[in-house]
């Protein structure tokens, strides 16, 4: 970014707007304004449009700054989505698991009141983001022995990393992104897109990693883990399994392959042994502290907008205050969506579609498809937003989550139906792309002067839709959770096609 010039100095020593272009960058040189040492973000504009290397310079740095952002986050949610994604299969506790992810999403609640306008102030973005994952890979931490004494402080600690971690993420991309759209001379709309396409294109793959290196290391100790399941018990999976799933215990899965042309295999309910949890969760916990080492070494701070600087208890007001705001009432049910749908992948899905008909070790490679077309349709969301707009990406992304949650209803997931478990799990990932992608623009554009009390709520609600989600996980069938996940989709989308209704009047 680039160091403002001393006010005090004489008219004599500004930079002449007459003067050639290499004088010009030479008296810059000589004035030493240098984008690498400053956190100002948007001072001395006229000067760097002025020269165009300074220009160069200042865009080479935005991307740099973008793709280590995106790297940070692909390190730390390595380990946080292959950890939660196993989570209900791995410890069997009674109500351990449900417990702690209520509340890391209950934390965030609180967090994503009070925390990040203070703690970004404080710290900036860029050490905002070191520390909130530093506060991640203490759940990863716990992990290497879950219990209740250690898996709901690390949860607790992770849940108040998160919203900072994210605000942080979302104030610097969008203040980015809006430098990046006045030095070249594009529409802010588009860039925003651009910047969180490219970032959820990184933050995707970091599913497919993940979850690859679970089912490998998972698999380690028996390679006939990785062969398909050919034989099973077709009336168990029919009373235990898919839609039918009442929160009983899995163990009773491990006679899925007893028929009448297979032995039983006894199982163990998690299929993985101590050891290979060990080194999975070594290699977690490596690779959340890569991302915490990449924000603090190559990231370069900036600053925030001076509006945007407020205290915890002023964000709190600020975040109530923005609920006045019709716009942001109307979108609650939809954000609160992008939790429900994320809380039913990590918590419903693959226990009962997964782990109870093929076994957890096929969870990864499940999950694989999933973060595979979530991390390519992220940025092709982003060039698509240009020529459909976002009203058509939403609409195609609801269709799809009700297509696959009415599948869901019918299907009844017999290990021999092989490529229905890879779809539904490509879609719900195509679907994702364009909730996370359009619904993180969509307040970035809508409320760009008041930031961080807008992403403050996106966080805050998103959080209630997880919250909600795991607080009922124990209690109802996977039938009733597919019937909330319809009904709240609905009810989002009409809200939303309202908020597009005013937004085009107003215009």
């Amino acid at each position: 970014m680039v160091t403002k010039l001393d006010s005090r100095s004489s008219d004599a020593d500004a930079p002449n707007p007459h003067l050639k272009e290499d004088e010009l960058c030479n008296l810059v040189g000589e004035k030493e304004i240098s984008v690498s040492n400053s956190d100002e973000s948007f001072e001395n504009l006229e000067v760097i449009l002025a020269c165009p290397s300074l220009k160069r310079n200042e865009i080479r740095k935005i991307w740099k700054n973008l793709i280590l952002i995106c790297l940070a986050f692909v390190g730390n949610f390595i380990a946080f989505n292959g950890a939660s994604a196993l989570q209900s299969s791995l410890n069997a506790e009674a109500g351990l698991v449900s417990a702690s992810l209520s509340v890391i999403y209950a934390a965030i609640i609180i967090s994503a009141m009070f925390l990040p306008a203070y703690v970004i102030d404080w710290l900036g973005c860029k050490w905002t983001i070191v520390v909130a994952i530093c506060g991640y890979v203490t759940y990863y931490l716990a992990n290497f022995y879950p219990h209740w004494g250690t898996l709901i402080p690390s949860s607790i600690i992770l849940g108040l990393s998160a919203a900072p971690l994210w605000s942080a993420k979302c104030t610097y991309l969008t203040t980015s992104a809006k430098r990046y759209a006045l030095l070249t001379n594009d529409i802010t709309d588009a860039v925003v897109n651009r910047f969180f396409g490219v970032f959820f294109l990184f933050f995707q793959s970091s599913l497919i990693i993940g979850n690859l290196l679970s089912s490998f290391v998972l698999s380690a100790d028996n390679t006939e883990k990785l062969e398909f399941p050919t034989c099973y018990n077709e009336t168990l999976i029919e009373q235990i399994c898919g839609k039918n799933d009442c929160q009983g215990k899995l163990s009773t899965a491990n006679v899925k392959y007893n028929s009448s042309d297979c032995s039983i295999i006894e199982l163990e309910s998690s299929g993985a042994s101590n050891s290979a949890i060990y080194i999975l969760m070594g290699i977690y916990t490596a690779s959340g502290l890569c991302g915490a080492l990449i924000s603090a070494v190559g990231v370069d701070n900036i600053k925030v907008r001076s509006q945007e600087t407020r205290g915890p208890f002023a964000l709190l007001i600020a975040s109530f205050n923005q609920m006045k705001d019709k716009r942001q009432l109307l979108l609650i049910p939809i954000t609160m969506y992008s939790g429900f749908e994320m809380a039913f992948l990590t918590g419903d899905f693959t226990r009962s579609f997964v782990t109870c008909p093929l076994g957890v070790n096929w969870v990864g490679f499940v999950f694989f498809c999933y973060g595979a077309c979530d991390a390519i349709f992220s940025p092709l969301v982003g060039v698509l937003e240009k020529f459909t707009g976002r009203i058509f990406l939403l609409t195609a992304a609801a269709l799809i989550s009700i297509g696959a949650i009415i599948t869901m209803q019918v299907w009844t997931p017999y290990p021999s139906q092989v490529p229905l478990f890879f779809i539904l799990s490509a879609l719900w990932g195509i679907s994702d792309a364009v909730w996370q992608t359009q619904l993180n623009a969509l307040y970035g554009v809508l409320f760009f002067t008041n930031q961080e009390a807008s992403f403050a709520n996106y966080r805050l609600w998103e959080s209630v839709g997880f919250v909600v989600a795991f607080a009922y996980q124990n209690f109802i069938c996977l039938s009733t959770k597919l019937w909330v996940l319809l009904s709240v989709v609905f009810i989002g989308m009409t809200l939303y096609y309202y908020v597009e209704v005013r937004i085009f009047i107003e215009r």
